[in-house]
């Protein structure tokens, strides 16, 4: 679509793909598709961050809504309202997961769903509402009337870690004394923070927005002691191939010692891991891989 141009709504049936268990299952139903343009979303900054950070980012309101009844339940952690997966079988009390979602947070049916697909492989999992209850709104979705830049001057981290920061608090008065971070996307950054500021004991990421690179990762590398996995497609508009090899040269080949690896997925855009196309064979593929690899990790170092 050339830059100005209408958006066009199509109104179609279609087959919809959604984890049931460790099946996808495919139904049919009626979605509005909207064709849609690039957004650009405001410069903000980090803690102990000395430069600003460019958040512009086209596939961070793109992808599919998936179908599904989230089995998981709200709880208040330090004053904070969080989306509770919990194992239904034993576990450790003493360890916890918490997941930072996208500018969608917790009202959005894609991360409920992620929540309890961790909760299903034995993990407690909590994803904390650190958007105040404010996400990017549905009607955000895939469209490109959507002032993202607005949206973000509401949620900078000086606002945002601080319920992070609650929730984490509130689950070591608990007892937990492991915890284990996994952040998509807007919470990609966040994950990379706390472990930088050794509150976390491992981190998973899939595709970070707001990193510069080299410099958020050379940071990490100076500051973090929590075992890394990086979790990325070949088509990422924020984080392009050479920037994840120029990762790999500060991180890789055991010069980060904690432990670090990245996963590269082809035919996979920004945001894969959370609101990719199901029906889209190597997004499919990058999804699931991920999750599969995202376990793995954690049963390694967690």
């Amino acid at each position: 679509m050339a830059p100005g141009a209408h958006e066009q709504q199509l109104d179609m049936t279609l087959l919809v793909g959604y984890r049931l268990g460790h099946k996808f299952r495919f139904e049919q139903t009626r979605y509005n598709l909207q064709r849609y343009l690039r957004v650009s979303i405001a410069l903000i900054s980090h803690p102990g961050s000395t430069h600003k950070v460019e958040m512009s980012c086209s596939d961070c309101v793109a992808g599919k809504q998936y179908l599904g009844s989230p089995q998981g339940k709200t709880e208040i952690l330090g004053g904070v309202s969080c989306y509770v997966g919990t194992p239904t079988g034993e576990y450790d009390h003493t360890k916890a997961l918490i997941l930072l979602t996208d500018i969608f947070g917790v009202k959005f049916s894609n991360n409920l769903l992620l929540v309890d697909d961790f909760a299903k492989k034995g993990y407690w999992t909590i994803a904390p509402d650190y958007l105040h209850g404010d996400p990017a709104p549905p009607y955000a979705f895939n469209n490109p009337k959507f002032n993202v830049q607005a949206w973000t001057q509401n949620h900078t981290p000086e606002a945002t870690r601080p319920p992070i920061d609650k929730v984490i608090q509130a689950l070591k008065d608990q007892g937990v004394t492991s915890l284990a971070v996994t952040g998509y996307c807007f919470g990609g950054r966040y994950a990379i923070d706390l472990a930088c500021d050794q509150v976390v004991d491992v981190i998973v990421v899939a595709h970070p927005s707001q990193v510069v690179v080299p410099t958020t990762f050379e940071t990490f590398a100076q500051k973090a002691k929590a075992p890394f996995l990086l979790e990325m497609g070949n088509e990422d508009n924020e984080i392009s191939v050479p920037q994840q090899e120029e990762i790999d040269t500060i991180l890789g080949g055991g010069k980060y010692a904690p432990g670090y690896k990245r996963d590269c997925w082809p035919g996979c855009p920004h945001g894969f891991a959370v609101r990719g196309d199901m029906l889209e064979p190597q997004q499919f593929a990058g999804k699931e891989g991920s999750f599969i690899n995202s376990i793995a990790w954690l049963q390694l170092y967690f």
